[in-house]
């Protein structure tokens, strides 16, 4: 066993795609381009003087030391997925331990007998390790392809299947974005399908108040699933799934990763609370994201380099060899950006992923272009 493990070992090395952890404060010197932490908070020293200051004297556990449904301190849980529906116009909330517990949970959960999953071609591992755990019929079409996905459709229909359609809103690769309106006619006119959507890069920064790409729409309540992460643009730890109450509770008595995990500490579900409520207040900072990616689309355009104008933004290496020289390179110059290979993307999609952050400067824009412009 011993030999076969040191051989894949090899055959990551020589491939290029071996990963390692980064020493801590490898990189503090380099202006991050690598973080999730879309909104700048996560380094706001501010607001977690503000958050502990308001925490009453002694009361704020810091383990659930049980799963939600053993737990005998229910509060804290309580009022921020009321906050959270409260936010979302009525729709009831289950936090999960992380976006990983929740695609896998749900998704597997939902997936009843009778049920065909129809998923975008790139959704994120966890979901297909949703699907994987599901054990039903799936299909996977090409990547925000409407016509394909219809047809896919009609395939569960005739068959007499029940179609589960799943995408992303904002794709963690690439930084593109479905198309929520016509995702949600195709659901509407399939009268029994469901439409899930995972907001994990969307939530924060996209839609009114940042609640995600679903609610920019008038017709957001034929989505019937929308997962949000809070270990992104909120700062903190976890997700949270938005649904009916029929829902939610189909997903308590039925979701392995909600009812077998140790819930999140209530220290860092108060945090997420403060956090979430604060977020929705932040315009500006969404508002100068976006315009940092503007100028970085803009000058990537000038490189003969086509990105979405999105807060993730892929610049192609060809190969992983290729990715991780081109990351080495840009770090000597003061940017960390980590080179993306095999197998979060397909093999020869190699890439270096740009995720930008509210606390970056427009200054900082232009001196990564003229690094990269270095580096091609």
């Amino acid at each position: 066993m011993n030999q076969t493990i040191e051989q894949q070992l090899e055959l990551l090395q020589q491939t290029g795609n071996l990963r390692t952890i980064p020493a801590d404060g490898a990189n503090d010197t380099c202006v991050d381009f690598t973080s999730n932490d879309y909104l700048g908070i996560a380094a706001r020293t501010d607001l977690q003087a503000e958050f502990l200051a308001s925490l009453p004297a002694n009361e704020m556990l810091m383990s659930s030391s049980a799963s939600r449904l053993l737990s005998r301190h229910q509060c804290v849980y309580s009022q921020f997925e009321q906050a959270l529906s409260d936010a979302y116009h009525g729709r009831k909330a289950l936090i999960f331990n992380s976006g990983y517990h929740a695609n896998t949970g749900m998704v597997s959960a939902l997936a009843t007998p009778g049920t065909m999953i129809i998923a975008d071609k790139l959704v994120h591992a966890s979901i297909i390790d949703g699907i994987k755990l599901a054990s039903v019929p799936f299909e996977r079409f090409r990547h925000n392809d409407m016509d394909h996905l219809s047809r896919l459709l009609e395939k569960a229909k005739l068959q007499g299947l029940r179609p589960m359609i799943v995408v992303e809103s904002v794709y963690s690769m690439d930084g593109d974005k479905a198309d929520i309106e016509k995702l949600i006619d195709l659901k509407c006119k399939h009268r029994d399908a469901m439409l899930y959507v995972d907001e994990a890069h969307g939530v924060g920064i996209e839609g009114p108040s940042g609640l995600g790409s679903v609610m920019s729409s008038p017709k957001n309540e034929h989505v019937d699933i929308i997962v949000g992460t809070l270990g992104k643009a909120y700062a903190s730890m976890g997700a949270y799934a938005m649904m009916n109450d029929t829902l939610r509770q189909f997903a308590i008595n039925k979701a392995r990763s909600f009812i077998f995990s140790t819930a999140l500490p209530p220290i860092n579900i108060a945090w997420s609370n403060f956090i979430f409520e604060k977020a929705l207040e932040m315009d500006n900072e969404r508002s100068h994201l976006k315009k940092l990616a503007r100028m970085l689309c803009n000058g990537l355009a000038k490189m003969n380099i086509r990105t979405p104008e999105s807060h993730i933004q892929g610049i192609p290496a060809g190969n992983p060899f290729r990715a991780v020289e081109m990351s080495q390179k840009l770090k000597s110059l003061g940017f960390d950006v980590l080179p993306i290979r095999t197998p979060t993307v397909p093999p020869g999609t190699d890439r270096l992923r740009v995720s930008l952050s509210a606390s970056l400067t427009e200054n900082d824009i232009n001196l990564f272009l003229k690094a990269l412009s270095t580096t091609l």
